[in-house]
């Protein structure tokens, strides 16, 4: 006689795997009531989905921040759709994986992976499993951590899309709790100007410089098309060009003369660019990009209404109160 499934095997089986009321009842009947095989089903059923599905995009998912004696650490759980996203076993499953990685106190998301969780299966057997019952592509992305005490952790909205956290000095929770939020709001890429990567400033300048130039050469074009006495709103590309012919405001002769009058004067211009100003630019438009993202030099967001730096509004807190570290992840576009 064909086994079938009791609701007692079904009830047990989904309490140890977390699959769907469906696919518990079709593992269990494929296994004949064998709980390990039917684990087993439900574990391939997801390593095919993933495999299936392992060029789709994560761009959904959960982020969970969390602080715990001395050390802190936010793990990001993506999935491929904000419905599967916004479920609770999906967060629930998310949480589990955080706080396993605090207990331990893992170093990297390799050593997450490796972490065998309450329930007795390892972590990335768990988040295939979860694929396996969702249908979705699901990976484990953004494990950052801290270490050290006065750390404070901020998870934006309680909407699991964006967590920071911050480590000061000396302890100061509200002081903590409203940098974190700074770190949020303004997404810093650096502490101060001396943590910024010499990688990334060098990019900076690199674009810097070049935007420069680009700016001195349309800026000195457009000073030729006006002593010319053509508009040079009417010729500052060809697809404008030719819309503007074909509206009237443009002669075939005017069009032809601004192209070679562009091309002319660009060329010219190219070529005498004075390089201590370009310099002098580019490195001010550095320094305003530090001034943006070096978190102790941006604007304070959460103060009472004075526009002051973070390191200002800082000294009016505490003179001796410091940030020491931050953190920061989303799965939002920006």
């Amino acid at each position: 006689m064909a086994y079938k499934p009791n609701m007692e095997d079904i009830k047990k089986l989904r309490t140890m795997t977390g699959a769907g009321l469906a696919d518990v009842k079709k593992a269990l009947t494929e296994a004949e009531g064998d709980f390990n095989q039917a684990k087993d089903l439900l574990r391939e059923r997801g390593l095919a989905i993933a495999a299936k599905r392992s060029d789709r995009e994560t761009s959904n998912g959960c982020v969970l921040v969390k602080a715990v004696d001395g050390f802190a650490a936010m793990i990001a759980l993506k999935c491929e759709t904000d419905f599967v996203a916004n479920g609770a076993d999906f967060i629930a499953l998310t949480q589990s994986i955080l706080d396993a990685a605090i207990a331990n106190k893992c170093a990297d998301l390799e050593q997450v992976k490796e972490l065998t969780l309450a329930d007795g299966q390892k972590v990335q057997d768990a988040v295939t499993q979860r694929s396996g019952i969702t249908g979705e592509k699901m990976e484990l992305d953004g494990y950052l951590t801290l270490t050290g005490d006065n750390i404070e952790v901020y998870d934006h909205m309680g909407k699991h899309m964006l967590c920071t956290m911050v480590q000061t000095n000396k302890l100061a929770q509200d002081a903590g709790h409203k940098l974190a939020m700074q770190v949020a709001a303004m997404k810093p890429v650096a502490l101060d100007a001396k943590s910024m990567p010499q990688a990334i400033l060098d990019e900076e300048y690199k674009t810097a410089v070049e935007k420069t130039k680009l700016e001195q050469v349309e800026k000195y074009v457009d000073s030729v098309l006006k002593k010319a006495g053509i508009n040079p709103n009417l010729v500052d590309s060809e697809d404008h060009i030719e819309s503007n012919m074909k509206k009237g405001w443009l002669t075939q002769e005017e069009a032809d003369k601004a192209r070679e009058l562009k091309e002319k004067a660009a060329a010219e211009k190219a070529a005498n660019l004075p390089a201590q100003m370009i310099e002098n630019i580019a490195k001010g438009r550095v320094q305003k990009f530090l001034k943006d993202n070096c978190l102790v030099d941006q604007e304070f967001q959460f103060g009472d209404g004075d526009k002051e730096t973070v390191t200002a509004w800082l000294a009016r807190q505490d003179k001796e109160l410091a940030i020491c570290d931050f953190k920061r992840f989303t799965l939002v576009a920006e």
